[in-house]
């Protein structure tokens, strides 16, 4: 992959240290471009890739690491959207900062590890949120997820054992 062909995502917007995107502390990135648009999305703005803003690799990650304490989460819209950009900044993360990464998807893991463009940044990803949000399966009481058909999947285990393996949250207790 050519790096300096995916030098620029195009995003809605980055919000530091939310709490909703993944467990923990999170610096979330909103990716523009979205291809499932799910009836009930709670982000429907972020459909179109041309409301989006151009903004470099480089931004970014200056954005992550001025955090020393905040992960990274990957949303949208569908970060999918645009793989090899995506996969790039991850590869920079967990090599400079070795952050946790999640990225959310309306595709399904195992459409993601069977397609080339897709699955190329999996080795970067931890958690994998996968699935489109389907309105008449929402529910409210499950952790960083909108509706019941999606997972969280540990993407690590799930490479190495060559199986879906679905991530077990560990609340952290003082």
């Amino acid at each position: 992959m050519d790096k300096e062909m995916y030098d620029s995502l195009v995003i809605v917007d980055i919000l530091e240290d939310t709490v909703v995107d993944g467990p923990g502390l999170r610096t979330s990135i909103y990716s523009a471009g979205c291809p499932h648009c799910c009836p009930g999305c709670h982000n429907p703005e972020s459909w179109d890739i041309e409301q989006g803003k151009v903004v470099s690799l480089d931004y970014i990650m200056s954005v992550i690491k001025s955090s020393d304490f905040a992960d990274v989460t990957f949303s949208g819209g569908d970060p999918l959207y645009q793989p090899e950009a995506f996969t790039c900044l991850a590869r920079r993360i967990k090599e400079e900062t070795g952050k946790n990464i999640w990225c959310y998807t309306g595709y399904r893991y195992e459409v993601v590890s069977r397609t080339p463009r897709l699955a190329a940044i999996l080795p970067f990803i931890d958690v994998l949120v996968d699935g489109p949000f389907i309105q008449e399966l929402r529910d409210v009481s499950l952790l960083f997820r909108g509706s019941s058909n999606q997972r969280l999947i540990d993407v690590q285990t799930s490479l190495a054992e060559s199986r879906v393996v679905e991530y077990e949250y560990q609340p952290f207790c003082v």
